[in-house]
């Protein structure tokens, strides 16, 4: 779990919810109907505009936010070597018993690939194909929140211009506009919290995310290229040298 996206979710919302109970009860801001307007409104609006695949699909990619899987260059290249290592000595065939090891879809359909004999050329073209389809879903779900974070303010704006009408048609009876003033501005309110708080943030650590996959998804395709063409552990190594940080290189042979 990334523990700086739960921090930041939670202290944001705390510290919001406290300066509104320093100032006043929370009940104050609870109001059903602004929320009906902000979260049906923004709903709906998404709904017009993304297909109801692409909207389910979000929650599925939404939890990259959350957990990150992606592997490190200081696990993946000793991986890599020590493959390279059983496949010059035993053949590649010999990978087959290390598949179910691995405990990555993708490099472990890559070194299939590989076993059966496929061309590398072959290999890279397959692999580099669900690469991009793994990127475009995460495009879509980075997508999906930019655009819930463009209408929850405008749903916002939308509740502040009924609860402004509410008001001035009642203007003789001093008694409504209070409820008719807390929807014109929590409507604002909540639009605003959920675009800056939630909506904004999720999708950059989307984007984020998936550069980070994709670059060990780059890394891993190189690796099995260079095991399905026979290359020497160190010239494997020195290959995936060049997608990891200068201070973060390690040498495996001593």
């Amino acid at each position: 779990m990334d523990i700086a996206t739960v921090i930041g979710i939670v202290s944001a919302f705390a510290l919001v919810l406290l300066s509104i109970s320093l100032g006043s009860g929370l009940g104050t801001f609870f109001n059903i109907p602004s929320l009906m307007i902000v979260m049906g409104g923004t709903m709906g609006a998404t709904m017009v505009q993304h297909p109801m695949k692409e909207i389910f699909g979000v929650f599925k990619v939404v939890k990259h936010v959350f957990f990150s899987k992606a592997w490190s260059g200081a696990e993946i290249i000793p991986r890599f070597i020590e493959l390279s290592n059983k496949s010059r000595k035993e053949g590649i065939l010999a990978l087959e018993s290390e598949l179910d090891k691995i405990g990555d879809d993708f490099l472990s359909k890559g070194l299939q690939l590989a076993i059966d004999g496929m061309e590398p050329e072959a290999i890279r073209e397959i692999m580099e194909t669900e690469l991009e389809n793994l990127e475009e879903r995460h495009r879509n779900g980075a997508e999906i929140m930019n655009t819930m974070a463009t209408y929850f303010p405008a749903m916002g704006m939308i509740g502040t211009l009924i609860g402004l009408v509410q008001m001035l048609q009642t203007m003789d009876d001093p008694s409504t506009i209070g409820p008719a003033m807390a929807v014109a501005l929590l409507t604002t309110f909540y639009g605003a919290v959920c675009a800056n708080l939630i909506c904004i943030p999720m999708a950059g650590k989307l984007r984020k995310r998936s550069k980070e996959e994709v670059a060990v998804k780059d890394m891993v395709i190189c690796g099995v290229m260079s095991i399905a063409n026979g290359d020497n552990p160190r010239i494997i190594e020195q290959k995936l040298h060049a997608f990891v940080a200068p201070s973060a290189r390690e040498s495996n042979f001593k």
